[in-house]
């Protein structure tokens, strides 16, 4: 049984060759994260650029796929051995159930020994009969079916989506992968700066007093008026590693900071530290 049919009603505010764009007129988005779903380790695969459309009227019911992985990793993620043939049944799967139904792939996630896929309907007539022809080019996978009615796309939402905090650490990644790309040594460490706005000067003052003890170093206060009601600026920096676990660990407590005192965390950068 797919996820969603447990989650639906709750009401909490790689390799993609399949593209839904040009008939939808969104541009998509694909990016991954890791959660905790149901108490076990997640990986989610979504298409964040379906927010700006979503929910489509014409696509009320979800549709999903769940397939069970033959040689799934020790905490239910796929192993490198089977993320081929998970692949191929994936593009096979998106292509012809897009195809026949009008349907939107929206994400997926792996989990638990499965790999779950996700997509929306307007009619759901034989959607089982698009998923088992497929299937049946697979016989070594189990697999298993569902539909259910969210005309509110809570699924896409609410479990799809990334919270918060997961999409910072998403932006962390994007930094962090144009990095990498540029030949970056993330272990070496060095100034990393970080900016943050607030709606007056006396929540500026609470955050600074919170970190400092935390070795950051004020390089600037000031006033950016083009920010609306978020005028007041800090800008820290603090010498440290730009791995993702080390980023992720001094981003998100910054970050999570500026949440308590309803101010906005916007972003940080670094210098390209190379081997000499």
């Amino acid at each position: 049984m797919g996820l969603f049919d447990k989650l639906l009603g709750k009401k909490n505010p790689e390799k993609q060759t399949i593209s839904s764009a040009k008939e939808t007129g969104h541009k998509e988005e694909w990016e991954f994260y890791f959660s905790n779903v149901d108490e076990k380790l997640g990986s989610i695969f979504v298409d964040l650029g379906l927010l700006k459309i979503a929910p489509m009227l014409n696509r009320p019911n979800v549709v999903w796929v769940s397939i069970k992985m033959n040689n799934p990793r020790e905490d239910g993620l796929s192993s490198h051995e089977e993320s081929g043939p998970l692949g191929d049944i994936e593009d096979v799967l998106v292509n012809n159930i897009n195809a026949k139904h009008n349907s939107i792939y929206v994400g997926r996630l792996t989990s638990a020994g499965n790999r779950d896929l996700y997509f929306y309907f307007g009619d759901t007539t034989l959607y089982d009969k698009a998923i088992s022809e497929v299937m049946v080019a697979f016989p070594k996978y189990q697999f298993d079916f569902g539909s259910k009615e969210d005309k509110e796309w809570d699924g896409y939402f609410n479990f799809l989506y990334p919270s918060p905090q997961q999409f910072q650490s998403i932006q962390n990644r994007r930094v962090i992968d144009q990095l990498e790309k540029s030949g970056d040594i993330l272990s070496k460490s060095r100034e990393v700066f970080h900016w943050i706005y607030f709606k007056s000067e006396s929540d500026r003052g609470k955050y600074i007093e919170k970190i400092k003890n935390d070795n950051f170093t004020i390089v600037d206060i000031g006033s950016d008026n083009s920010r609306g009601e978020f005028v007041f600026k800090l800008a820290i920096k603090r010498v440290d590693k730009v791995d993702a676990k080390s980023v992720d660990e001094y981003v998100i407590y910054l970050w999570k900071l500026a949440n308590e005192l309803n101010a906005e965390y916007d972003g940080w950068e670094t210098s390209i530290e190379k081997d000499e």
